[in-house]
């Protein structure tokens, strides 16, 4: 059973900067992040939840048109950690955060809790 724990969420001011941690425990053996791809998804109430960016085992990344230029996603898989680095923040980042790890051999999805990104004007 993967566990994933978010942290570096609060609030932000637009035009500034976050980054979001994800570190991930209870893999069978090794590195989560090297079996998995890591991926940040965003949910704003009222809307369904969004693939934001994710990194794949292979460090291919991808990003959604909103994030993209902005945000960075890279993982260290030694630390079983992958991180979101947010720059030039604006108001509609406004969302919760959930990290996941999708498991290449299964397909299989874990998810944290989720952490709140909150962007000010």
């Amino acid at each position: 059973q993967v566990q994933l724990v978010e942290s570096g969420g609060g609030l932000g001011q637009a035009g500034g900067s976050l980054t979001l941690s994800c570190s991930a425990s209870g893999a069978p053996s090794g590195s989560i992040f090297s079996i998995a791809t890591g991926a940040w998804y965003r949910r704003v109430p009222g809307k369904d939840r969004e693939l934001v960016a994710r990194v794949t085992v292979k460090d291919s990344t991808t990003y959604a048109a909103a994030v993209k230029g902005r945000f960075t996603i890279y993982r260290d898989a030694a630390k079983n950690t992958v991180y979101l680095q947010m720059n030039s923040l604006k108001p509609e980042d406004t969302a919760v955060y959930y990290c996941a790890a999708i498991n290449v051999f299964t397909n299989s999805y874990s998810w944290g809790q989720g952490t709140q990104v909150t962007v000010s004007s």
